[in-house]
């Protein structure tokens, strides 16, 4: 009876974390909208609604630390606490990019034109679902595709950082449009570092659930 409550305690942790991360995603994706469109209201309640994602991120890595306090897991389900407790902190800090967008858009700054954050923004999203889904459904293939991905994403920032860069250099204006230039400039490069972070997590999910279902490092490093 003990060990059939442990394995529907493991069961519910890992759909407990696959909610999470969509929960995650769609704050995300929000931000995102939000920056794109100068929607002052909706980058308000993604700043407002951190707290709740804190809350629910330390519930979920307590149950990690109850399951292997108790029950001493060897083997597989191990690689699935530990795999899950870690994906868990890669889904917060995702969470706290998200707020980092949002943030700015509070600001009121507009994004960089060189930066399409749409595209660019929602493909670092996608990357994040794709590696969620891939933990939920023990995808290998997934896995490889999301870091697959992750080389296209930092090719895209990198070309948008350096468009920024070359019409600051380009840029020729009295001093109110240098301010005002500094200030989209600086959002620019600090959203794309921020998508870029993003796909680094995404992989770092792939890795984890890589690892999780064959010992497998592949991604790690």
């Amino acid at each position: 009876m003990a060990r059939d409550r442990y394995r529907d305690r493991l069961a519910t942790l890992r759909t407990d974390v696959v909610l999470f991360g969509e929960l995650v995603v769609e704050r995300y994706e929000s931000a995102v909208a939000a920056a794109a469109n100068g929607d002052l209201r909706a980058a308000d309640r993604i700043v407002s609604g951190d707290s709740e994602i804190n809350r629910r991120y330390l519930e979920l890595e307590g149950d990690c630390i109850d399951l292997i306090a108790r029950n001493q897991p060897v083997a597989g389900d191990l690689r699935l606490i530990t795999a899950s407790f870690k994906i868990l902190t890669d889904l917060e800090r995702i969470a706290d990019l998200a707020t980092n967008l949002a943030e700015r858009t509070e600001y009121g700054s507009e994004v960089h034109p060189a930066v399409d954050l749409g595209s660019l923004g929602l493909a670092a999203g996608e990357m994040v679902a794709a590696a969620v889904d891939a933990y939920e459904n023990d995808d290998r293939a997934a896995c490889r595709a999301v870091a697959a991905d992750d080389d296209t994403l930092d090719s895209d920032c990198a070309a948008a950082t350096q468009r920024i860069i070359r019409e600051l250099l380009a840029e020729r204006a009295g001093d109110d449009e240098r301010v005002r230039t500094a200030d989209t400039t600086t959002r620019g490069l600090l959203t794309v570092r921020d998508i870029e972070r993003v796909g680094d997590h995404a992989v770092n999910i792939a890795a984890r659930t890589l690892y999780m279902l064959d010992s497998d490092d592949e991604l790690l490093y």
